[in-house]
């Protein structure tokens, strides 16, 4: 069995904007989503910037105690999923008092992917046992606290009876997670999965150790949106960001069964480790290129012929090492026709959500497709890279575009790659 998958709904809750349009609107028009972190417990640390979610209410989504028992972040995923089923023309409301999918529920799966999970909630936990003593543990840290207590919730509230679990692999878990189901569907173990990204880093635990391992940038707090600054000569390291975005993937005879309308094909997949060090990228990008050689070759193209791929979201987080040896991958794959494919890095604009990030840009890759523009690099002043064809300044009009690659690259050497399509890229030209 290989059937095509499609992608027929989206959703998402991040720094820029409660929903997709939001994200859209903020990453087209190049405005920046980090701002300085509000609280007391930020004052002493050496980085106070971040994209945070503002003005999310979870008035109405779940019922009132679970509001109070799940990690925010937690309801950042109920509610991008709710987006995204709504859009694949599916009534999350009815589906939650009991109306049934329009597909067999036992061949749905739910993939939650994170790199931490609600960690929030283990923090607290933590306080609560030095403070009072193991009483004072919540019981629903067993319940709500691990990373793939989402994809149980959702799976619960949607009715779907297939696999439900957690997908971790640091920065490139949700770029795994489509993977992943991708794979199932194509090889029928599943006809839908929901993949929800998902992460809540912006606490003091989380960016005190990653400021100790410079690699956040700092000094940026009189001017936050300057912070984030992919293959610029000035770039200091990544800023930390949260939120969450949803995508449903559907078998196209599936979709097409239930006249649902495809956004997008996810065409090719690809993965690997660096296995070279737990923090730096292969200098290289051996590994990621690996990765992206493998997408391209699972989606049947040649990575040097014109028709191949028409833009690339990159990961680029704007750390030194990682933007350098990312562009090292695409060249070792695209060889010269590399610089010729135009650029982006839309986590100048959100930030980096981490776990979340490969859901983010395939959101943000899938809309590229269907508008025809290239969201802008933003704060890109100094180009380091001669001779690349990175989109900044404003967006681009490119005109009708077939394939973007997006890839997402992860502390631990994960590294993972995806190529989504126009539902009909022959009718384009």
């Amino acid at each position: 069995m290989n059937r095509r998958v499609v992608v027929t709904g989206l959703g998402a809750i991040t720094p820029s904007g409660l929903d997709v349009p939001a994200l859209w609107d903020a990453a087209a028009a190049g405005r920046s989503a980090i701002s300085v972190l509000d609280g007391q417990e930020f004052a002493a640390l050496p980085v106070r910037i971040g994209g945070v979610v503002r003005g999310f209410d979870a008035t109405g989504l779940v019922d009132p105690p679970l509001v109070r028992r799940l990690s925010p972040v937690q309801l950042w995923a109920i509610a991008a999923a709710d987006q995204a089923m709504a859009q694949a023309g599916l009534d999350p409301q009815g589906l939650r008092t009991g109306d049934p999918l329009p597909w067999d529920a036992t061949r749905t799966a739910v993939l939650a992917a994170t790199g931490s999970g609600p960690i929030d909630a283990m923090q607290a936990a933590t306080r609560a046992l030095d403070a009072r003593g193991p009483r004072g543990v919540p019981l629903s840290l067993v319940v709500h606290g691990a990373p793939d207590a989402a994809a149980a919730l959702l799976s619960e509230r949607y009715g779907a009876r297939g696999t439900a679990h957690g997908v971790t692999a640091t920065c490139a878990s949700s770029a795994i997670g489509l993977g992943e189901a991708l794979r199932r569907i194509r090889h029928g173990y599943a006809d839908a999965v929901l993949v929800v990204g998902m992460e809540d880093c912006l606490n003091p635990v989380n960016l005190a150790s990653n400021a100790n391992l410079r690699a956040l940038a700092t000094g940026y707090e009189e001017d936050p949106t300057a912070a984030s600054r992919p293959f610029d000569r000035g770039r200091r390291g990544f800023v930390m960001a949260q939120g969450a975005a949803a995508l449903l993937l559907e078998a196209e005879d599936v979709a097409a069964a239930r006249g649902a309308t495809p956004l997008a094909v996810l065409a090719g997949f690809g993965e690997s480790s660096d296995a070279h060090h737990p923090t730096a990228p292969h200098p290289r990008g051996r590994g990621a290129a690996q990765a992206v050689a493998a997408a391209l070759a699972d989606a049947g193209l040649d990575p040097h012929a014109p028709a191949g791929i028409d833009h690339v979201n990159t990961h680029g987080t704007g750390t030194p090492a990682g933007d350098a040896a990312e562009l090292a991958a695409l060249e070792a794959v695209f060889g010269e026709h590399a610089r010729r494919i135009p650029l982006t890095a839309t986590k100048s604009s959100t930030g980096h959500l981490l776990g979340a990030s490969g859901a983010v840009e395939a959101v943000l890759a899938i809309l590229t497709l269907r508008t025809g523009v290239i969201p802008p690099t933003i704060n890109l002043d100094d180009p380091e890279f001669d001779g690349w064809d990175i989109v900044r300044g404003s967006a681009r009009a490119a005109g009708p575009i077939r394939r973007v690659l997006s890839p997402s690259f992860g502390f631990g050497g994960h590294n993972g790659a995806l190529v989504f399509e126009t539902p009909h890229p022959q009718e384009v030209r």
